[in-house]
């Protein structure tokens, strides 16, 4: 989530695993007056947020349908979703909406598409599980402020092919993921509603505030720590709002608390060092810029976040540098191994890119991808 400029404000979305964080000892300062704050400004309770458009969930309450499988009913799913032509829904990015809104309008961000298809496997007793993912960093700017996006998928169990495990054979569980990215097809950590529910509350929080809402803003930042005190995203988020009118104490102090809340820190510290840095607290601002240099060197998903951002700029070079470090610090990393791949091979280096298309066919990642990729490189054309 981190980029920041001017007052570069930055809000943390989860929209698109972090290890739970404990409960924070004390709660933010608020400011009702100041914003204007009461409770009727919040409207999507979390049964409105998981509620199926009716038309849809009489399809999914067919008793024909509660027989099948996992496997059957997954299926059935992604048939309701996309269709035959598989192209009935649309990602879009930058707005959260329910699970009937998500299905009306046919298109949503990475939490919307998790929550409709969440509600359509609880319908059909898939016990299906929203979890977040630990991604390559996306960075979106919208005016005068920088979106770093968390991700979240859903995961459903016993739903894939049937495998041999420990000598038994066992289906395996599947991940629907809207927006692929490195990480998404890992196990992330569980969510529950309430905190879904809270970071719908800071998506919507987050679009308010890039509108200079800060009434509606601050309402669902309000609403989002109610329903999840754990999810530090919210605090930070709320440090920007209020940093923005001036209310720099407490913005500090929010900060400062979501830095010890989660393992998740970068955007966070980048706010605090640029707040001290507006004060003239050099010294201390220096020492979070140390800070944050260190984390992201002993940071893979940093090295790759580089080397993906080369490969764009066409600096095959560099990209070969940061993706080898990557591949040090890790161990695993399939996404690595395909991202080097394509470096190594746009750098010329054919027979380099070949090793990592090996070491990705030795993981069983995505054979599919691994056949496309070596069908690309040999191909005459390129």
């Amino acid at each position: 989530m981190v980029v920041l400029a001017a007052l570069a404000a930055m809000a943390a979305l989860s929209g698109c695993a972090v290890n739970p964080a404990a409960v924070p000892a004390s709660t933010p300062i608020w400011h009702d007056a100041r914003f204007e704050w009461f409770a009727s400004r919040v409207t999507v309770t979390q049964g409105e947020l998981f509620t199926l458009e009716p038309v849809l969930a009489e399809k999914l309450a067919d008793p024909a349908l509660k027989k099948l499988g996992n496997a059957r009913k997954l299926e059935h799913v992604m048939n309701l979703l996309y269709g035959q032509g598989m192209r009935r829904f649309d990602y879009s990015a930058g707005h959260s909406t329910t699970a009937r809104d998500t299905w009306v309008n046919r298109r949503g961000d990475c939490l919307s598409l998790t929550v409709l298809v969440y509600a359509m496997g609880r319908a059909l007793d898939m016990q299906p599980v929203m979890q977040e993912v630990k991604v390559l960093p996306l960075i979106d700017r919208r005016g005068n402020v920088d979106y770093y996006n968390h991700h979240v998928n859903a995961l459903f169990p016993r739903s894939g092919p049937t495998q041999t495990l420990e000598g038994r054979l066992t289906a395996t569980n599947m991940v629907l993921d809207f927006e692929p990215q490195i990480g998404s097809r890992l196990r992330g950590e569980a969510l529950s509603e309430a905190a879904i529910l809270a970071r719908f509350y800071n998506n919507l929080a987050a679009e308010f505030l890039a509108n200079q809402q800060l009434p509606q803003a601050y309402a669902h930042f309000k609403a989002a720590i109610a329903t999840d005190a754990r999810y530090a995203a919210s605090y930070t988020n709320l440090a920007t709002l209020y940093r923005s009118v001036g209310l720099v104490a407490d913005a500090e102090n929010l900060l400062r608390q979501a830095i010890g809340m989660s393992e998740v820190i970068d955007v966070p510290l980048h706010l605090l060092q640029q707040l001290l840095l507006t004060q003239g607290r050099l010294e201390e601002a220096q020492q979070i810029r140390n800070q944050l240099q260190q984390r992201r060197t002993q940071d893979p998903y940093y090295w790759a976040a580089l080397g993906l951002q080369h490969l764009k700029d066409a600096q095959f070079s560099r990209a070969i540098d940061a993706l080898e470090q990557a591949q040090t610090l890790s161990s695993g990393f399939d996404e690595v191994h395909r991202l080097l791949a394509v470096a190594y091979w746009r750098g010329g280096q054919t027979s380099r890119a070949d090793q990592q298309l090996s070491l990705m066919a030795q993981s069983n990642f995505d054979p599919e991808g691994v056949r496309e990729l070596r069908k690309k490189f040999r191909s005459p054309a390129q």
